[in-house]
């Protein structure tokens, strides 16, 4: 999804495991302030989402560590961060809510957080290198936050995980180190306010 704001009108960027998902990828991807160049739907992440959403109204938490942090959770599923993203405490990748009936609601309160904001607009030269993404939401009435939404947006090393049996073609990104890392830590958003967890600065 090219940042341009005549194609975002014109195009619906199509990327969640339900229409409130893929609303809300839709509404990060053509933001007017968005500053990737392209954002990449990714299946698995589309996965990894649901699954997290689901996972969280199932324990009636919104949370980051939920066995495992948000990094851990890409890496177990088989995806290659960046060898300079943070260790089993770091979250580069992970935008959590919870409470929030539409996506809208929940794009302006993720707005509102600056760590939030920063990570899904890459407002910092780190975060813009992230192009793959995948949003998840659950619904649940007999839970305490009854919306779970879940974003994860990254860099991923090798996209061979969605690439043809029969390839012999290994897609790989050259590694870039920044002067300046960002951990998003374990901050959360929802209806009762932001939460603000910090985790262990990757080396």
């Amino acid at each position: 999804m090219f940042n341009n704001s005549a194609l975002a009108e014109a195009i619906t960027f199509d990327c969640g495991n339900s229409e409130q998902a893929k609303a809300l990828a839709n509404l990060i991807a053509t933001d007017k302030n968005q500053q990737r160049p392209i954002l990449v739907c990714h299946p698995t992440l589309v996965k990894l989402a649901e699954e997290k959403a689901k996972d969280m109204a199932s324990r009636g938490l919104v949370s980051h560590f939920l066995g495992g942090s948000p990094n851990s959770r890409i890496r177990d599923a088989g995806l290659v961060l960046p060898d300079y993203y943070g260790d089993a405490m770091s979250n580069q990748v992970e935008a959590l809510a919870g409470g929030y009936i539409n996506a809208e609601d929940v794009w302006y309160a993720l707005q509102t957080s600056t760590s939030h904001r920063q990570h899904l607009l890459a407002e910092v030269p780190f975060y813009q290198e992230q192009d793959q993404i995948g949003v998840g939401f659950y619904k649940d009435y007999s839970t305490p936050h009854v919306e779970y939404w879940a974003v994860y947006l990254t860099k991923l090393e090798s996209d061979t995980d969605i690439a043809p049996e029969d390839s012999t073609i290994k897609l790989v990104r050259k590694s870039k180190k920044f002067d300046e890392i960002p951990d998003k830590g374990l901050g959360i958003v929802t209806k009762d306010g932001e939460v603000i967890l910090k985790t262990k600065k990757p080396d």
